[in-house]
């Protein structure tokens, strides 16, 4: 099996059907490509396939729980038998067959589909929370996703955890790289918004709809303003900017 860089597991830390932050190196890319954003079709199949399964399969048995559950956590152990198959990292469809088995699992304890969703529900949650704080103390994430895949971050043969977070210096970057952040704020929000009503709600067609609109469409979204925010931030450092002029 090929090995996997630090940047293949960063963009991975969360669950492909939610598209959270996967593809954030793309704020560091000259051009943005939609298409690496979301993990190519690859990942777009990864990402769509439990939960569209789940969906599908609930309502054409007759919102039966159980092949429902058996659809969508085939879909997930498929994608890692293929990727152990072809010998590729299987970072991305590991933390996919970990969210759908903790769906699975709260959704069989309790007998109710919607639960099925309500991990991803709780990962947003925690993402809100956590964008938000990264803005109000000053570490805005975006920065420090810039800091880290830049050629002088850490994750580079010859970067340093020093020329990371260099950005912080100039009150400029921080402004940008927190301005940047906020589209993820709003996305992690969005999501919510629409989203808990549905589950309260017991809407599980719905709610698997507005997963699927809310996961890879608006994440790409998201990065693209971002990236748009951000542009050419990263080819001179901080510490390298020439001083302003008084």
């Amino acid at each position: 099996m090929s090995e996997e860089s630090p940047l293949d597991a960063i963009d991975d830390v969360v669950p492909p059907e939610e598209g959270g932050m996967r593809g954030m190196r793309q704020l560091t890319a000259e051009q943005f490509s939609a298409a690496d954003a979301v993990g190519g079709v690859r990942g777009v199949v990864e990402s769509v396939a439990p939960g569209l399964l789940f969906v599908v399969v609930y309502i054409a048995a007759g919102q039966q729980l159980a092949p429902a559950l058996i659809a969508a956590s085939a879909a997930a152990v498929v994608a890692v038998v293929v990727r152990l198959a072809q010998r590729t990292p299987i970072t991305q469809a590991l933390s996919g067959l970990l969210g759908v088995g903790i769906g699975v699992v709260w959704a069989w304890r309790s007998g109710d589909a919607s639960d099925y969703f309500a991990y991803g529900l709780w990962v947003n949650a925690a993402y809100l929370v956590g964008t938000l704080v990264s803005i109000l103390v000053g570490w805005p994430l975006v920065g420090l996703v810039m800091g880290l895949f830049r050629p002088e971050g850490p994750l580079s043969s010859t970067g340093s955890w020093g020329a990371a977070v260099a950005w912080r210096a100039d009150p400029a970057l921080r402004r940008r790289y927190a301005l940047a952040t906020w589209p993820w704020v709003a996305m992690f929000a969005l999501r919510l918004v629409v989203q808990v009503p549905l589950y309260l709600a017991d809407e599980v067609a719905w709610l698997g709809t507005a997963k699927l609109a809310m996961g890879l469409p608006l994440t790409a979204l998201t990065l693209w303003l971002s990236w748009s925010l951000v542009r050419g931030s990263a080819a001179l450092p901080a510490q390298t900017r020439p001083p302003r002029e008084p």
